[in-house]
């Protein structure tokens, strides 16, 4: 089956998408939908739950699919801390402590007319930067209930914030923190820790960096290779597996009528809850609920 791909209004991550796609044997909003074709969105799925709903409606009333572009969910490392959770290796969750401390030069801002605009943009580094950690929380813990924010600008010229700090309760009970930012040069990788009643892994990036269990898996290996990853010091995108994974998978679901690895539904939570912790920040004092 031949399933012919359009790239629109993708940015810099065209080309990733692109040469993602040309390296698959075989082979996009409202309107799209619409004209009865299917829609993989890069992350967030819409910059409010409102837009996010009629986005969703119209894919529903169209009976197309519609996927996110939340990679992570794919990657091996993740998927396998992921599994960990859901069979009880790592116990109870308790808490959660993700950083992404990446930086962003100024003409990063400046050369662009959407990047970190309200209107256009959403926000700045929580929903831009931060909503794969976002997404990632939500799908490895479950949904938050409430949450406490603080936002600023610290160092760029922009609308929205550059920094953005969380406190997190999770419907499970266990709590979480979460930071982001594009302003700590010279920019690191993304780090997530998770704790249980059984012990504590954590991910630095993309890969399984340490794992503390009471009864470890058998044959399990971390991997210490250094972290070539560039997110955390630029927008460009040199490694396309993960999103090359993603459009296979989308395609998979069309021609075998399944749901992709992050529908329409899944991806609004991510939405969901970077509107949340916005809401908070306004009220820095009182909680916000999800």
């Amino acid at each position: 089956m031949t399933t012919h791909i359009g790239l629109i209004g993708g940015g810099n991550i065209t080309e990733a998408h692109a040469r993602a796609a040309r390296a698959i044997p075989g082979a996009q909003g409202i309107a799209v939908a619409r004209r009865g074709l299917h829609v993989l969105t890069e992350k967030p799925l819409e910059i409010t739950t409102a837009r996010a709903d009629a986005l969703i409606e119209a894919a529903q009333r169209s009976k197309v699919k519609l996927g996110v572009i939340f990679q992570d969910r794919l990657k091996p490392g993740i998927r396998k801390l992921k599994d960990w959770i859901d069979k009880g290796v790592v116990g109870k969750p308790l808490f959660a402590d993700a950083r992404v401390k990446w930086y962003r030069p100024p003409e990063y801002y400046a050369n662009s007319k959407w990047r970190g605009t309200l209107a256009l943009d959403g926000g700045g580094a929580l929903i831009n930067q931060g909503v794969h950690t976002v997404d990632l929380l939500l799908w490895l813990l479950g949904d938050v209930v409430r949450v406490q924010a603080r936002t600023s600008t610290l160092l760029h010229k922009i609308e929205a914030e550059d920094t953005a700090v969380a406190i997190l309760e999770f419907a499970n009970g266990a709590f979480g923190s979460l930071y982001a930012t594009t302003a700590a040069f010279p920019g690191y990788p993304r780090r997530v820790e998770i704790s249980g009643s059984e012990g504590t892994v954590i991910l630095e990036h993309d890969r399984v960096l340490a794992v503390n269990l009471r009864n470890a898996p058998a044959g399990l290996a971390t991997n210490t290779a250094a972290d070539s990853n560039q997110s955390a010091s630029s927008a460009a995108v040199t490694d396309i597996r993960g999103h090359q994974a993603i459009i296979e998978d989308f395609l998979h679901a069309i021609e075998h009528d399944t749901t992709p690895a992050c529908d329409g539904l899944e991806g609004r939570r991510s939405v969901a809850l970077v509107e949340a912790i916005y809401r908070a920040s306004q009220s820095p004092h009182l909680s916000a609920n999800v």
